[in-house]
């Protein structure tokens, strides 16, 4: 393997930056992960602990209202309501931001392309009110501390956060033969969603060794996982399906059910042979190609197995992989990828993103980002973005990406670098002819940073 720093910039990490170095080794790279998260301290987004606290103060709104209908009281707190959506909603965009400018200023940059990978892999939406607002704070608590730990450990803190539950309808699943569904409650049957979800996006994989029994067992054995007021995970023995299941082979339950149980199967889920195949084709994929190096991915699932989901070490043996450094670029950037390596290469200045109000973030960045094909934290389904470069290069997508690059860079700064100069701070030492030759032919600063981040070679890693 020869080590390129340039090329792990761009395929491993977000991207060529004028003002921060390369990493000189997979050594540095690695070790930059278990270093101090600087940037997040430096650009916080709220962690779901915070967000809970506008929860409640959201509901404590709710709750006056409702007993006091009618009166000045009621009116008061309607207008909290008002007041604290729309602060919720102003924060959501603002978060969007920092997560652009932790992209742009990071010298760890693996660890931000890890996290977005990782909270991909567990997409999850928060649905109606403030909840639609959740997703930066669940990624703070739920996937970025887990980067390099096992993965298990990682799949419990995702599955079972108030988000997850609430995205997948799981606070809706109920044994049919609880003491709730037997007392008359609102939801008397399984729901399916997050066991099905748990098996074949998260764990095996679609195919993967499980039947729909399997499902079925898992989600019985769910049963009881809810939240509680201000979105805090419960388990609620009332609501499981007595007696055990049964997953894969293996017995899980009882007369006592507790949400012990629910950890066991996850434990054992995450270190599953197919477990392992999975996770280590999804990473290939997304790191080097479409159709990966067999013996890359063969690799990593040995990694995994060895180490009994090791996250660290699996992102380690990718590193290390000679196929992981092919100079050929294969993959297309996503949309936010592209949009924040572009800020980076540009060095674009963080108090320039930290100063647009609503209204101009949402022009510059979650609209445009939404014509690419992603939808700022709005899935279109728990499978999340697509990892096929197919899903970036559609006719409109292209455009809007040229039209992006020729317009927003100028907005965000007052001096844009000359072309001649930034083609090769954007996209190192192999500089395709034809993008060299438009960088010096361009009549304006601005058409020839836009032709430059237009390029296949910009938009690929």
């Amino acid at each position: 393997m020869r080590f390129d720093p340039q090329l792990a910039e761009i395929r491993f990490g977000c991207g060529l930056s004028p003002m921060v170095a390369p990493p000189s080794s997979v050594q540095e790279m690695m070790a930059s992960l278990s270093a101090p998260d600087t940037v997040a301290l430096q650009f916080p987004i709220e962690d779901f602990n915070k967000f809970q606290d506008r929860l409640a103060e959201f509901q404590r709104q709710t709750l006056i209202r409702r007993k006091n209908r009618g009166s000045p009281e009621a009116l008061a707190a309607k207008k909290a309501r008002r007041v604290l959506n729309k602060e919720a909603r102003i924060a959501h965009v603002a978060w969007m931001g920092q997560h652009l400018n932790r992209w742009v200023a990071t010298d760890t940059p693996l660890r931000e392309r890890l996290s977005f990978f990782w909270a991909n892999h567990f997409t999850t939406a928060g649905k109606g009110g403030l909840m639609r607002r959740a997703v930066s704070p669940y990624m703070q608590t739920a996937i970025r501390p887990h980067l390099t730990g096992l993965f298990e450990n990682l799949l419990i803190a995702a599955v079972l956060h108030p988000v997850m539950i609430k995205y997948l309808d799981q606070d809706r699943s109920v044994g049919p033969n609880s003491v709730h569904a037997a007392r008359g409650g609102k939801f008397t049957d399984v729901n399916e969603n997050l066991a099905r979800e748990v098996m074949e996006l998260h764990t095996l994989g679609v195919g993967g060794p499980y039947t729909q029994t399997d499902v079925r067992e898992l989600a019985e054995l769910l049963t009881g996982l809810a939240v509680a007021k201000p979105m805090r995970l419960n388990f609620r023995k009332n609501m499981s399906e007595p007696g055990s299941e049964t997953v894969l082979g293996r017995t899980y339950g009882g007369d006592n059910a507790n949400i012990n149980d629910v950890k066991a199967v996850l434990r054992d889920l995450a270190r599953h042979p197919a477990t392992a195949a999975h996770l280590a084709r999804k990473l290939a994929v997304h790191f080097t190609a479409d159709n990966p190096d067999l013996d890359l991915v063969a690799t990593l699932e040995a990694r995994y197995l060895e180490t009994r989901g090791d996250l660290g070490a699996v992102t380690e043996a990718l590193l290390k992989h000679p196929a992981a450094w092919a100079p050929e670029r294969k993959n297309v950037k996503p949309a936010f990828h592209y949009v924040a390596s572009a800020l980076r290469a540009l060095a674009v200045d963080p108090a320039a993103i930290n100063a647009l109000d609503e209204r101009d973030a949402r022009r510059m960045f979650i609209r445009p980002m939404g014509q690419m094909g992603h939808l700022w934290q709005k899935p279109s389904g728990p499978d999340g973005l697509p990892e096929e470069d197919t899903a970036w290069i559609a006719p409109q997508g292209i455009a809007t990406r040229l039209q992006w690059a020729i317009t927003i860079p100028q907005m965000l700064m007052a001096d844009l670098p000359d072309p001649r100069e930034f083609v090769g701070a954007a996209l190192g030492d192999t500089v395709p002819p034809a993008v060299k030759f438009a960088a010096k032919a361009a009549e304006t600063r601005q058409d020839g940073i836009g032709l430059i981040l237009a390029s296949p070679a910009f938009q690929r890693t």
